[in-house]
């Protein structure tokens, strides 16, 4: 076998002896008499006999052959008295060739199994060569480049742990000499080499493959490092900004596993929420928690509890059937024992004195773990509370982030003016200046406004609460009809009577209090009885089916109301969530403020111009870019409603409605709000507008301006008529929209008067939304 582990190098190798074999002879000569020269004489005399002890050898096969002799010409460098200790053994660095080990290195390997192969960590072909590179300008140029950094090998011992070896070389019987093929270096050459570590090309080319010999031998001694390069690689990885690194815990394990040299070592975390003084699950990580249970103090006993809580030390278990017999409070103990756990460390993560969570080290075996090698965490414990204090506060960032998206949303297209303000106020403050936030506003912007409509949703709405009320009132009825025995006659006679005119008053109209009325009524006339009148069992099975279809909520019947109400939800969700998924696309027309409201429907608002992105150019091109995209987002909204309206509790049809404006506006983000509006009374009658248009007339009908499965477009000037045909006439040859287009006048509304609108239909043949239709279960997990 070639001595090479490496396809390429720059070194031919001849392992040789003669430095040791060149002592000997100094040995031999030095005292006849002496017993070592003696000695010496001998292994010169029988080393004679192989030359290529002295001249060097090529092949692994010849080493394995003078094994013996190998052994005893380096007797002195591997004493016997230390070969038990010593993890020693000859080599040449940096490659996969060692051979005379000593005692303990011998069972290192045999432990780490037969199939082991045993290299450097994170070491390549091309550090390979380059370190050898360098060993030759040291060695051969006198030069003191320290090129060297911590070499490792990683070994599982007999239980399959890994155990971390640091390598260590001692090149003293070495030699490096020059071949007819090496090159001769210039300073010029070494200081280019210098600069270019990885230029791997450059430094084959200043020194050819196996230009040089390497002639010798080296030691390579192995000292353990397990613990110390465990807590290395657990604090790097701990630091790495990956937040899915903390999730790893199988690499966790295996860290901590060598550090304890426990292989069945399970490692659990689990949150303490000191405010609420309880334990929490961890929030989208893999690891488990071995001791949560319910709430804190039932989570752990009341020992426990006291050392981790309150005097913030471990607490170790090392023997979990032992610490059941003898505490008063077995809860604790018995959880551990149905997770296997017969012993186990439990320590507080600490933060500034308040507690973060605790860290669970558990084994499946008794006396494992216990409160003598529990003290190895303080060699780890910095490194996981910074770890678990900056996935604190970065969990706590995000909830802050939810919030903001969810409740005070900053639009990313206007975010960087909020981002100076929060810098300099930051740069005032640092300075210990006081600062005064400047108004956010936006001026010389176009609003765009549109919505889906949830069509009569208000009369929907009251016919199911008519309707719920009527069931309830008559499935009352029935049961006094029933009710003979252990109740006043006349007073059940009495409360019918009085149901029955409610159910008159009900069927007339729905008031305003009507339904509040009705709701005191029941609780404090008809419950009473009904829950005091159960005498048959006939009597007690209608009650009890009364009872059940309460809402636990209102305490009325609530199934016509939830039909409505979860189909409104549906719809909502389903048009905003088209909405938003578009509104991406739409920013890279031109950045563009962008908000939508979920009323009984979806509004929305969207603002362009030139400052609201003054690093890019704004032209009206974009502007009406924007305008087509809108008309063609709410036509696939109404596609898509038409299919999802089939999968529906309740049957809802919707309204769309464009208004278009096109005089340049300012808007001004209110502070007390939270939200942009409208800046300057000017720009009032816009907003007027807005809130007014959706339930307009057509000039001199009674018939609404938005109409179901149309598109109405409501506008002021000719010169909007003219655009918007436009995008009708381009949605109609792609057949989305109708050929026919209505046009008509509004009525005046209050201090607004001279707007027009088109109105034309919506293709639902189309193609252009979602082919597929809705499972009603697939929308209730969508709404979840």
């Amino acid at each position: 076998m070639n001595l090479n582990q490496y396809p390429e190098s720059p070194f031919k190798i001849k392992v040789s002896f003669h430095k040791v074999l060149e002592t000997l002879e100094h040995i031999a000569h030095s005292d006849d008499t002496d017993y070592r020269s003696n000695y010496a004489k001998a292994l010169l005399k029988e080393a004679a006999t192989v030359p290529e002890l002295r001249d060097g050898i090529t092949s692994y096969d010849q080493i394995q052959q003078q094994e013996k002799l190998i052994h005893n010409l380096l007797a002195d460098l591997f004493p016997t008295a230390l070969t038990h200790n010593e993890i020693k053994a000859v080599t040449v660095p940096f490659q996969n060739i060692t051979f005379n080990y000593t005692e303990r290195f011998k069972k290192i390997l045999k432990e780490a199994g037969k199939d082991f192969d045993m290299t450097i960590r994170d070491f390549d072909q091309q550090q390979f060569y380059i370190l050898n590179c360098c060993l030759i300008l040291n060695s051969f140029y006198n030069r003191d480049f320290d090129f060297s950094r911590p070499l490792f090998y990683d070994i599982p011992d007999k239980d399959g742990i890994i155990r971390h070896y640091r390598i260590m070389y001692n090149a003293d019987f070495m030699e490096i000499i020059p071949t007819e093929k090496s090159v001769k270096l210039t300073e010029e050459d070494i200081d280019l080499l210098v600069d270019n570590f990885d230029n791997i090309a450059l430094w084959k080319e200043k020194f050819p493959q196996e230009s040089w010999i390497l002639k010798g031998f080296g030691i390579v001694i192995l000292f353990d490092a397990t613990i110390e390069n465990s807590v290395s690689n657990l604090k790097s990885n701990l630091l790495k900004p990956d937040k899915q690194k903390l999730n790893d815990d199988n690499s966790t394990e295996t860290i901590f596993r060598s550090i304890y040299k426990i292989p069945d070592l399970r490692i659990g975390f689990t949150p303490y929420n000191s405010e609420e003084q309880k334990f929490e699950l961890v929030p989208n990580r893999k690891f488990t928690s071995f001791i949560l249970t319910h709430e804190c103090k039932n989570a752990l006993c009341s020992s426990s509890f006291e050392t981790l809580i309150r005097e913030k030390k471990y607490f170790a278990i090392s023997d979990t059937m032992r610490f059941v017999e003898c505490s008063e409070d077995k809860s604790l103990g018995k959880h551990l024992l149905a997770q296997n756990i017969r012993s186990c460390i439990l320590a507080p993560v600490v933060k500034d004195d308040k507690i973060l969570g605790i860290i669970e080290l558990a084994s499946s075996y008794p006396q494992k773990l216990n409160s003598l090698n529990a003290n190895k965490l303080e060699l780890i414990m910095p490194f996981l509370v910074d770890t678990v204090d900056r996935y604190h506060s970065e969990w706590q960032n995000h909830i802050e982030a939810v919030i903001q998206k969810e409740y005070t949303a900053i639009h990313p297209s206007v975010y960087w003016k909020f981002k100076i303000e929060a810098e300099n106020y930051l740069t005032e403050s640092s300075q210990e200046k006081e600062y005064i936030f400047k108004e956010i506003v936006f001026k010389d912007v176009y609003p765009l406004y549109g919505q889906i409509d949830i069509k009569g949703s208000s009369d929907a709405r009251n016919k199911t609460v008519q309707e719920d009320l009527k069931n309830q009132l008559e499935m009352i009825i029935s049961i006094l009809e029933q009710m003979k025995s252990g109740v006043n006659l006349m007073l059940l006679e009495q409360r019918k009577f009085e149901i029955e005119s409610l159910l008159k008053e009900l069927a007339a109209s729905l008031k305003a209090d009507t339904e509040q009325q009705i709701q005191i009524y029941i609780q404090n006339e008809i419950h009473p009885i009904l829950k005091n009148a159960k005498s048959n069992h006939l009597e007690e099975e209608l009650i009890d089916a009364y009872f059940e279809k309460l809402d636990e909520k209102t305490g009325t019947f609530y199934d016509s109301r939830r039909k409505f109400d979860l189909a409104l939800s549906l719809t909502n969700k389903k048009m905003a969530s088209i909405l938003d998924a578009k509104q991406v696309e739409a920013q890279t027309i031109f950045p563009h403020y962008y908000e939508r409201f979920k009323t009984d429907g979806v509004e929305h608002n969207l603002y362009i111009g030139a400052s609201i992105a003054p690093q890019r150019n704004f032209d009206l091109m974009f502007l009406q870019n924007l305008r087509l995209w809108q008309l063609q987002a709410l036509c696939e909204m109404e596609i898509e409603h038409e299919k999802l309206k089939l999968s529906l509790p309740f049957q809802l049809e919707v309204t769309s409605l464009v208004l278009v404006f096109s005089s340049p506006i300012a808007i001004r983000f209110r502070m007390d709000e939270k939200r942009f509006d409208i800046d300057g009374t000017y720009n009032a009658r816009y907003e007027v507008v807005k809130k007014r248009i959706d339930k307009a007339h057509i000039r001199g009908t009674d018939e609404r301006i938005t109409e179901q499965g149309k598109i109405t477009i409501v506008y002021s000037h000719l010169a909007e008529e003219t655009e918007y045909k436009k995008y009708i006439q381009f949605l109609q040859f792609k057949g989305i929209l109708e050929p026919n287009i209505e046009s008509f006048d509004v009525e005046s509304l209050q201090g607004v008067s001279g707007l027009k609108a088109l109105r034309v239909k919506v293709n639902y043949k189309s193609q252009k939304g979602t082919t597929r239709t809705y499972s009603y279960q697939e929308l209730l997990d969508e709404l979840k």
